[in-house]
């Protein structure tokens, strides 16, 4: 499994990894809107990324780490959010990765400095998807899984943010 963790949207990806073949189990997004209370999104991140993992049985989850750029406020945040995910994780028994962000488009796209386009180009190529997942934050979750594989190489099911 794969999460991309956010306050507003958290995306999620599952793949699946047979030998060197990658493909697309499911993906979506756990989105909360600014005016329900912190604790409510909090809530909410955590429930349904625990029943992303109940569904679909992930035995690892990637997860991109906190960026702290210009904005402090809203990297807090998303480490609320990646805090709530990572819960929901563990609760499942996951081994987690953890990644930067650099880390993740250097084993999806080659380069550490890629855009979002290339990123989703790539997301789609390699599990050989008819469109590029949307909203994006489903794409980065699913490179975030792509990313484990590259580094732990399992096989299996994988989630990935």
């Amino acid at each position: 499994m794969g999460i991309d963790p956010g306050l507003a949207n958290t995306g999620w990806g599952v793949i699946e990894q047979r030998g060197a073949r990658l493909t697309c189990v499911a993906y979506g997004c756990v989105s909360t809107p600014a005016e329900v209370p912190l604790e409510k999104r909090l809530a909410k991140i955590h429930e349904q990324i625990g029943a992303v993992a109940e569904r679909y049985r992930p035995t690892c989850v990637g997860i991109e780490t906190v960026w702290f750029g210009q904005n402090i406020t809203a990297a807090f945040a998303t480490g609320q959010a990646r805090g709530a995910a990572l819960v929901a994780c563990a609760n499942a028994g996951m081994k987690v990765g953890e990644f930067t962000p650099k880390q993740i488009k250097l084993a999806v796209v080659g380069a550490g400095g890629a855009d979002k386009a290339q990123v989703q180009y790539m997301v789609k190529q390699l599990l050989s998807l008819d469109v590029v997942p949307r909203p994006d934050h489903a794409a980065d979750a699913l490179a975030a899984a792509i990313c484990y594989t590259t580094h732990e190489g399992l096989e299996g099911k994988v989630a990935v943010g």
